[in-house]
């Protein structure tokens, strides 16, 4: 159809969309218009003519002033593309956008302008509109970036592809007269092949945010992080797929207070001092700055230290603060000022990080729970250091009878048999309260669990079992208060020995964890004379980079 079966023009200057799904490049509006403004009389709907005044300026093909009182509103707007359209002496402006790229399949859009969706997740644009396949265009549209004589956040946007089953993407661009492009490239995400529905169940996947720290073990201690992810019963690709969930296209989910769409990860950080009326409260929203200088940005990390300390944000609108602005939360009332230099942080398209399908790469900050990773992960900790945890190994035993069988592993002497003297004890054990058991600077192994269970030899032969709650490292195990006064006695230079495993089995099957340091040789009991006895089945197994495992053949003994 023709631009003038779909559009009116008022006598007042309105220009309204009135029928059709045809849009129009803005240069064609400018045309009509003046197709109009030369008639020698107004007809129809439309009440121009040569007696009025001229109803558009055109600077450039894409660039097109409406004089007043001309004016178009947001519906007739979804229906123009390829330029801009500027009104009210410059008080109203619709910015045209051209998204170039490449989607893996079908995938709507988003924009995000002033920290809302534009025209909420299911936008006029759909999947696509004014596409141009041949030269790479997905969509072409014009944005409201200009209202009532003030910009709409500095005329600033960002456009999202958060469609699930494909990788994400965004692109934040400035408009202004004429067309701004962004660019968008998506693939299929093949660690995100999980049917929504079936992720939507995964709720036992949760997350502790704030600052917080979380030692990994792997020698560095507690490190900062602005979450803590609990893959539960999951894999790690599944947590990864979760995260997707949260913040994908059409989530009713939220993430630190806010709407999962809307969210990206930190952007920014800075230290400050000087704090009044604190404290701040993480997850409320900062303010600063006046103009051109404002901004906004939700807190996503508070290391407080009283007067002073650091946070990590969100931008959400206007720009960073700079050294000395004044900062103030929106919830808590409290004010402080940017100590130094602000921070720029990179995102990850999906605020996770990447996964490989059997490891993750976390985004800057991002902490999951030391339990579930592996070697192959790898995490950044706030202070943007690489941290990757140890090789947590796992070794099993299969094959045991519940509320029967009796299991004992420990290091193999080379014989198969117990290795009893893998350590000695250095301090007598033959006090009423002794907490600590002794065995010498250096002779803790390094892949010793953190808690577990030892045996220490006492001077009358028997095989003290022992349960201990930490250790150092280096030489002492904490324990419980005991009594070890005689006949529980043991003199130094008694040999003692850790087991890995000792216990009633609790399982069809029984296991331990250690962080790999070197190849093992275990040796592995298992007994039963309970109600279907077995023969005492004794084996070694090996303990290496993968772990091990093995299964205890079941020999009557009825």
């Amino acid at each position: 159809m023709a631009i003038g079966d779909d559009f009116s023009v008022a006598v007042n200057g309105d220009i309204r969309h009135v029928s059709g799904t045809s849009t129009y490049t803005v240069l064609e509006l400018h045309r009509w218009l003046q197709d109009l403004a030369d008639d020698a009389a107004a007809g129809g709907n439309d009440l121009v003519d040569i007696t009025s005044d001229t109803p558009s300026e055109r600077s450039t093909d894409n660039i097109i002033t409406l004089n007043s009182p001309y004016n178009i509103d947001d519906d007739a707007a979804e229906y123009f593309y390829d330029g801009s359209i500027s009104q009210a002496g410059g008080d109203t402006l619709y910015a045209g956008l051209v998204v170039v790229g490449s989607l893996a399949g079908t995938t709507t859009l988003q924009v995000v302008q002033d920290n809302a969706l534009y025209d909420t997740d299911s936008p006029f644009w759909g999947t696509g509109i004014n596409v141009d396949a041949a030269a790479n265009i997905l969509s072409r549209f014009l944005i409201k970036v200009r209202d009532s004589g003030a910009d709409i956040d500095g005329k600033r946007i960002r456009v999202f592809a958060r469609e699930w089953g494909h990788t994400f993407a965004e692109f934040s661009v400035t408009m202004g007269l004429g067309n701004a492009v962004a660019a968008i490239f998506t693939v299929d995400d093949l660690n995100n092949a999980t049917a929504v529905g079936t992720v939507a169940t995964w709720t036992t996947i949760t997350n502790v945010e704030g600052y917080q720290t979380i030692d990994l073990n792997n020698g560095n201690g507690l490190r900062p992080y602005f979450s803590q992810w609990n893959r539960d019963t999951y894999t790690i690709n599944q947590l990864y797929e979760r995260a997707k969930y949260i913040v994908r296209r059409g989530t009713s989910e939220t993430i630190h207070g806010m709407d999962g769409e809307l969210f990206r990860g930190i952007t920014h950080q800075w230290n400050y001092d000087n704090e009044n009326a604190g404290p701040f409260t993480e997850d409320e929203t900062l303010t600063w700055g006046t103009g051109s200088t404002s901004g906004s940005g939700i807190l996503l990390a508070l290391n407080d230290l009283g007067a002073t300390g650091t946070m990590w944000i969100q931008l959400l609108t206007g720009i960073p603060p700079v050294e000395d602005m004044e900062i103030t939360g929106s919830g808590s009332s409290a004010t402080a000022d940017v100590d130094g230099s602000v921070t720029a942080r990179s995102l990850s398209p999906v605020f996770l990080g990447q996964s490989t399908g059997t490891a993750i790469i976390g985004a800057f900050g991002i902490g999951i729970e030391a339990a579930d990773l592996s070697v192959s992960d790898k995490l950044f900790d706030l202070t943007n250091t690489l941290q990757q945890p140890p090789n947590n190994v796992t070794f099993t035993v299969y094959g045991l009878v519940s509320g029967e069988d009796r299991v004992l592993v420990t290091n193999d002497d080379g014989t198969v048999g117990i290795e009893t003297d893998q350590m000695t004890l250095a301090v007598t054990l033959n006090g009423p309260t002794e907490t600590t058991i002794d065995v010498g600077t250096g002779n803790i192994p390094a892949d010793t669990p953190q808690t577990g269970t030892l045996r220490v030899v006492l001077d009358d032969g028997r095989h003290r079992l022992v349960s201990y709650t930490a250790h150092d490292g280096d030489d002492e195990f904490t324990i419980a208060s005991s009594d070890w006064q005689d006949p529980d006695d043991a003199t130094a230079g008694a040999d003692v020995y850790l087991s890995y495993i000792d216990k009633l089995a609790a399982a069809a099957q029984e296991a331990f964890t250690v962080v790999y340091d070197a190849d093992r040789t275990l040796f592995v009991r298992v007994r039963d004379g309970g109600g279907t006895p077995i023969k005492t089945f004794e084996t070694t197994g090996s303990l290496g980079t993968g772990g091990g495992s093995t299964t205890a053949i079941r020999t009557s003994d009825a």
